[in-house]
């Protein structure tokens, strides 16, 4: 079981969460405030840490920037008593994994932390692999076709893992990035982009929604309508997937394109409002597959629209959210191809 800090100045709430969490296995530990929980971190390692907002001298996220210099892979959960749009927002931005709202119910906090728990090992099976791909890059130079396939395997773990992470905080769209990924690269293999884009783009597509490890699974999986406060935090999985690709060896652009998919050619997408120009063009094939198979599926807040109802929306908007080019293609790829969206997750052949 995962190692566990409870950071808060009140003594019972301490007392309270630190049972709640022994009595389920957990080890725990406990700090009065976060200079003290500052001090335990540098002593010994902890896979989360649970802390209040509101402390003396430190607050809560003060001493989150502090861990973060650190470490990233650290699962720290925000406690608040007082929530407000802009002390939730600066806890996910500040590298928060989740927030929890005071009164804390026990199953509420068990299901935080076990999600927490479930991420911490998936992040830990992460570094190893780039640990492993490092070795590979730096070992294997000598002897080509080892090399290559080292790095072609490294790679398929690492893009398996990144996209297996999302899937383990948003169950309701298990298989969305798999189904964007095969989409977006048939979408480019009928543009006759080259092998070299369709593989990236199939690549792209397999983890474009990777930063939503940082929104609170509760958001992810709510049924109804999402709140401002919701809203504005979702939108924030976009720069958090590019801030997470920064550190893994992709070429910068993967990134920039996870960063810009949410973006819309006449400028009104999210989050800084690009052109059609400063759009790259993985990026506008990645927003039509990401459209068109979201309105194709299941979601908890609505049923699956059907294939005629996501080309009637970008046929629709074609030219003004989406290029007029990638659109046609799109459509002819159904329409003409007979192309089916599918589940299977292809062997990635990363072009080096």
């Amino acid at each position: 079981m995962s190692k566990v800090l409870v950071v808060d100045d009140e003594k019972s709430m301490r007392i309270t969460l630190s049972e709640f969490l022994s009595n389920d296995g957990y080890e725990t530990a406990s700090a009065p405030d976060a200079q003290s929980a500052l001090k335990m971190i540098e002593e010994e390692e902890f896979d989360i840490i649970l802390t209040d907002i509101i402390m003396p001298k430190i607050s809560g996220i003060e001493l989150l920037s502090q861990i973060r210099e650190k470490s990233q892979t650290v699962q720290v959960i925000i406690m608040t008593g007082e929530p407000t749009v802009d002390t939730a927002v600066k806890a996910v931005q500040s590298g928060a994994n989740d927030y929890l709202t005071k009164p804390i119910k026990r199953d509420v906090l068990l299901k935080a932390i076990r999600h927490a728990e479930q991420i911490k090992l998936l992040n830990d099976e992460k570094l190893i692999l780039e640990k492993e791909n490092l070795i590979y890059q730096k070992g294997l130079e000598g002897i080509l076709l080892e090399r290559t396939t080292a790095l072609q395997n490294a790679m398929q773990g690492i893009i398996t893992l990144l996209s297996s992470v999302v899937e383990a905080r948003d169950p309701y769209t298990a298989g969305h990035q798999r189904r964007v990924g095969n989409l977006s690269a048939a979408i480019a293999d009928r543009m006759n982009l080259g092998t070299k884009v369709v593989e990236f783009m199939r690549i792209i597509g397999y983890i474009h929604d990777v930063g939503k490890i940082v929104i609170p699974t509760e958001i992810l999986s709510k049924p109804g309508t999402l709140n401002p406060l919701e809203m504005q935090m979702i939108r924030t999985h976009a720069l958090s997937g590019y801030d997470m690709l920064l550190k893994v060896d992709l070429p910068s652009f993967v990134g920039e394109t996870i960063f810009q998919h949410h973006e819309r050619c006449d400028g009104s997408g999210y989050p800084r409002g690009l052109k059609d120009k400063d759009i790259t063009v993985e990026a506008k094939i990645i927003m039509v597959a990401d459209v068109v198979e979201a309105m194709m599926s299941h979601r908890p807040y609505r049923p699956a629209l059907g294939l005629d109802a996501a080309l009637h929306e970008i046929q629709q908007n074609a030219g003004v959210y989406y290029h007029q080019d990638i659109v046609s293609s799109c459509v002819e790829l159904f329409r003409k191809d007979y192309y089916e969206i599918e589940d299977l997750e292809h062997k990635i052949h990363f072009p080096i």
